[in-house]
Parts: structure tokens; C-alpha cells; sequence
């Protein structure tokens, strides 16, 4: 093995601890163990980028920003969020102070731009920003939520429309100092919507652009799927969706198509729950639907299987599937596996005082996932196992403005959701974050519902709780010389 060959794998190893994704091709092998174990190791580095808020004169929004506490990461550290201000000097809208204590800061209004963070050694394995608006009156009305995502080059949103009375935007916001040239496809009931206009959207270097959904199309379709794929560069990507009636909330990036997928948390006084499913392949797809309830899988009557045409999008309406109890939506093959994308509107209230909110097909926890902006009533922790029973650790911890940590551990049985009671920081002052960690037992989603009341309409926004990918996978090499030998 030469020098050469010897440098490009201790640079794929710095690169992966970096950065946080690598990839290695395995040699042949050669009839003895040589390579080790992957280490799991803290990412050194994280971006998250979150869209402008609103643009209502009544918005109030809060930004938290958390780090949980992660062995091996060292002393060293900092982090910031930017105003998106393309290229212009700004000062920072907020810092983080130390792993394991949040920090928050305030806006109000219209005018609060899209921010772009950055946070590297201690601050970055786990890193997540919550930013969470209230709005009084007007469309999309109601309590706004999203986590702030990391930039990517690919995402799927089914949920979305452009009907009559619904106002969606797709906010594109580029982090880095080159610009981005994206693609927005738009699917719906018949296919794809053909349009020029979504190709080749620039999007200039560490700047925002919201693109009304309305505008890439005459067609108004109640149920879209968005698809925003990236040419060049990198953004984060969310979808606003804004009703004139029912509120609104922002649509997270749904997890990556998959044959089977997990929709967690389902608030159990949901009056409508509306499913949505797309398929990106050639081949249709046939879906078992079922919800874990408190008490094990059920079927919803009339609803035990979804057809999903090839390149359409599908939606079915549920009703009051919850019932009262707590649920999420399990979604598996009833033959075949195709890859599949999906995500449900919710909505709670009757009348004129309803408001809606959208939950993704989400990955599982994984090692550990993170909740920020908790607040010390109307906080819903969600955790389904789909599979087999777990055992799941949740740790609140210290408020922004003082309080001690506190752990609890649950178990969760084989194909239940589990709505459990929230452990709140002894002595709390302000907003705490929950992290939840799987201690055994098979896959676990988790989701986290915050709720408040707006003149009598229930007021609320769902987050899931995907694995924060804290730590990556850096495999150990070593020199071998009897290569030369051969």
C-alpha cells in the first residue's frame, strides 16, 4: 500500500468525523481480519438552516436552540444563527451557551428573516433549533412549529395544495457561499403537474427564497406532493401551509420513500385526520394501514388498505381515527415493497375553531432524538414501538431560564403508542428540551405535540423526532505491508 493510498484513508476518516457521512469501499478479502470495528464518533461540525417565520404583522415567534451532552467531543466549541442576509454582515440572533442548558431568543412581526447556523466540536453532535410562532388572526392562524433542518439535496412534502382557501409556500434557504440551482415537481391526483417555472430556481448564497406553490401551476389540486431536488449545492427545505379557514402549520421533509413507514403521534383529540401518499416509482404501491393504539394494532374500519398510483398522489380520509386515544399510523406492504412517502393533516377543533397541523412519515429514534421549546403545560410526548416492545429513556433538561434535569424511563409494548407523562425540570424557568434515548427492545418514533388556545380554537404543532446523527461511523484502518509482498 503506498503513501497515497495510506493519506486518502486517514482523510476519509477526518472527513467522516467532520462532516458526519462518509462513505468506504471494503477491499477483497484476504483471508484474515485486518480492518476493526467502525468507531462511533461525535460529528464535529452541523448546519441547520430556518426558514423566514411569517410574514404576519401579529407573528410572534420563539427560536430554542439545544445541544444534548455527548462523550468525546472535548472542550472546545462554539455556534451561532445568522440572519439569511446574502453576504452582508449581521450579528448573531442567537448562541448557544453550553451542551445541555437551551438558550432561546425572540421576534415579532413580519420581517424576521431566515436564519443559517452553524455549530462545531461540543456544540455540534445533536445540535436542534425549534422555531415556533403564534399567530392571532388571519390566514394560517394558529401556533406554527418546525425544527430547523440541516441542508440536503433532496426532500419529498406530500400534504401540500393549492386549492382554493390554502396559501403554500416552498422556502428554499441556501447556507453556504455559492449559489444553489434547485427543481420543484409538483404530483398530483392525475400525476405530474407540467410546469417550466419550477426548474432551475436559483437560490443566491446564504439567502431565502419562498416560492408560492400557486405559481407553478393553474391546476388547484387539494392534496399535492412537492418534490425539491437539488442541482447544485445544498438547502433546507420546509413547505408553509396556510389556510384561510382552518389555520395552518409548517410541513416538515417526510422521511425517504420506503416500503414500510410510521406517522407518530397522532393527537387523540383529533376531529379530522386526512392520510397522504406518493410513490416515485413505476410501480404502484398497496399499503396495509393500521394504527398502534394504547392497546395494540387495529384496522380502521374501511380503510385497511391504501392504493397508491405510481407518480400520483393519494390521500384517504381517516375521520376521528384516534378516537380518543392515542395513536399513530403504521403503514405497511400488502404484497410487494415500494418505496413510498407520506404525512397527515390533522386537524382539532369544530366550526370556525379548527386548526390544522401536519405530521411526516418520520425515521425511527435511533440512538437519541431531541425536543426544544418545551414549555411546562401543553407538551405531548409521543413513542410507538411498530414492531417489538422498547424501553425508552427521556431526560428533560435544564430550563433556559434555570431549573435541574430530571430522567424518566417508559416502557412501550409491541405495536402500541404510548402518550406519556412529559418529566418537567424541578424548579423550571422557561423552555427545556427533552431528549429521548432507546435503552432496548426494537425501533422506536417518537413525536412531540405543543398545544395553546387562541380565543377558543386549539392551537397546536406537531414535531417528530427522527434520530439527531450525533455521531457517525469512523472506520479504523491499518498499514498493512505484506501487500507489497504480493
Amino acid at each position: 500500500m503506498n503513501r497515497t493510498t495510506l493519506s486518502l484513508i486517514a482523510g476519509v476518516g477526518a472527513l467522516a468525523a467532520l462532516t458526519g457521512f462518509a462513505t468506504l469501499v471494503a477491499p477483497e478479502a484476504t483471508g484474515k481480519d485486518t480492518a476493526k470495528a467502525a468507531a462511533q464518533l461525535p460529528v464535529e461540525r452541523s448546519s441547520l438552516a430556518c426558514p423566514a417565520p411569517s410574514t404576519s404583522d401579529l407573528a410572534e415567534t420563539t427560536y430554542t436552540s439545544f445541544t444534548p451532552v455527548t462523550e468525546g467531543t472535548g472542550a472546545e466549541g462554539a455556534g451561532e444563527l445568522l440572519p439569511a442576509t446574502d453576504g452582508k454582515a449581521a450579528k448573531p440572533v442567537l448562541k448557544p451557551k453550553e451542551p445541555g442548558s437551551p438558550v432561546s431568543g425572540d421576534s415579532s412581526g413580519g420581517e424576521a428573516p431566515a436564519l443559517i447556523g452553524t455549530a462545531e466540536g461540543k456544540f455540534a453532535p445533536g445540535w436542534t433549533v425549534q422555531q415556533t410562532t403564534e399567530v392571532t388572526a388571519g390566514a394560517g392562524r394558529g401556533l406554527l412549529g418546525l425544527n430547523c433542518s440541516a441542508p440536503d439535496t433532496d426532500f419529498w412534502f406530500p400534504g401540500a395544495s393549492t386549492a382554493a382557501g390554502r396559501t403554500d409556500y416552498a422556502h428554499l434557504t441556501n447556507p453556504d457561499d455559492s449559489a444553489a440551482v434547485v427543481d420543484i415537481e409538483l404530483y398530483g391526483k392525475d400525476g405530474e403537474l407540467q410546469s417550466t417555472v419550477g426548474e432551475g430556481i436559483t437560490v443566491a448564497p446564504r439567502s431565502s427564497e419562498p416560492i408560492l406553490l400557486s405559481t407553478l401551476t393553474d391546476a388547484e389540486e387539494a392534496d399535492l406532493t412537492v418534490h425539491v431536488n437539488v442541482r447544485s449545492g445544498r438547502v433546507g427545505a420546509a413547505v408553509q401551509a396556510l389556510d384561510d379557514e382552518a389555520g395552518g402549520d409548517w410541513l416538515a421533509a417526510a422521511a425517504d420513500p420506503a416500503g414500510s413507514l410510521v406517522v407518530p403521534g397522532i393527537p387523540k383529540d383529533a376531529t379530522s385526520v386526512r392520510l397522504i401518499a406518493f410513490t416515485p416509482g413505476d410501480s404502484d404501491a398497496d399499503l396495509k394501514v393500521r394504527l398502534a393504539s394504547p392497546n395494540g394494532l387495529i384496522t380502521p374500519a374501511g380503510s385497511e388498505t391504501l392504493h397508491v398510483k405510481s407518480g400520483a398522489t393519494t390521500s384517504v380520509d381517516l375521520g376521528d381515527v384516534t378516537r380518543g386515544e392515542a395513536g399513530s399510523l403504521v403503514l405497511t406492504p400488502s404484497d410487494q415493497a415500494v418505496p413510498v412517502v407520506a404525512a397527515v393533516q390533522v386537524v382539532r377543533g369544530k366550526g370556525g375553531s379548527q386548526e390544522t397541523a401536519f405530521i411526516p412519515a418520520a425515521r425511527a429514534v435511533g440512538t437519541r432524538a431531541t425536543s426544544v421549546g418545551n414549555t411546562a403545560k401543553g407538551v405531548t410526548l409521543s413513542l410507538v414501538a411498530p414492531g417489538e416492545s422498547a424501553q425508552v429513556k427521556v431526560t428533560a433538561s435544564a430550563g433556559t431560564e434555570g431549573g435541574e434535569p430530571v430522567s424518566k424511563t417508559y416502557a412501550v409494548k409491541a405495536g402500541t403508542t404510548q402518550d406519556v407523562e412529559v418529566p418537567v425540570p424541578s424548579g423550571l424557568k422557561g423552555t427545556y428540551a427533552l431528549t429521548v434515548e432507546p435503552v432496548s427492545g426494537g425501533p422506536v418514533h417518537a413525536s412531540r405535540t405543543l398545544t395553546a388556545t387562541q380565543d377558543g380554537v386549539p392551537a397546536f404543532t406537531v414535531q417528530t423526532l427522527p434520530d439527531d446523527r450525533g455521531t457517525v461511523a469512523v472506520p479504523e484502518a491499518e498499514q498493512d505491508l505484506s501487500v507489497l509482498q504480493k
